[in-house]
């Protein structure tokens, strides 16, 4: 066999830099989760968009790190969406034999389904104003309001 034909493996991950949207707060929620889990690899959590991932990643287009999570290994893998949660879990000590059950083709199914599931209640929470840290939501370019359940009652303070 010829060695240049052969397979190169991979290197191993080290580290991985989960890009996150910080409006979001489904996503500051797991984000926080993440960073009280015990580690296997660790996990720079980096807000998506940002300076910090601008400089990381310059090759990343940052609109779509803000669309779905993404999850940059240290030896310049890219994973997102399901694989990215997967990449996540592997990461972690509890969690990886989760990881490898959704790495499998029925797992990536319920993987994706869980992802599509997140993707639609980030849609119906919209993302935190990004003048007001921690305060209300609104949808992108939608009014703002102080309270979601009562917005569409007319609670809503209207678009500034």
């Amino acid at each position: 066999m010829n060695p240049s034909a052969a397979a190169v493996e991979p290197p191993p991950v080290r580290r991985f830099t989960v890009l996150y949207d910080a409006r979001c707060p489904l996503c500051a929620f797991v984000r926080n989760w993440l960073a009280g889990q015990a580690q296997l690899v660790p996990l720079d959590l980096v807000p998506a968009g940002s300076d910090e991932a601008r400089r990381r990643f310059p090759g990343l287009d940052p609109a779509s790190t803000l669309e779905e999570i993404t999850v940059v290994g240290d030896g310049g893998q890219v994973y997102r969406g399901a694989a990215a949660w997967i990449a996540c879990l592997w990461a972690l000590d509890e969690h990886r034999p989760l990881a490898h059950r959704l790495s499998t083709p029925a797992g990536m199914r319920f993987a994706r389904g869980a992802v599509l599931a997140a993707a639609k209640y980030r849609e119906l929470q919209g993302r935190r104003d990004p003048e007001e840290p921690g305060g209300p939501y609104r949808p992108e370019g939608g009014p703002r309001w102080t309270d979601p359940q009562v917005c569409g009652s007319g609670g809503c303070t209207g678009s500034d």
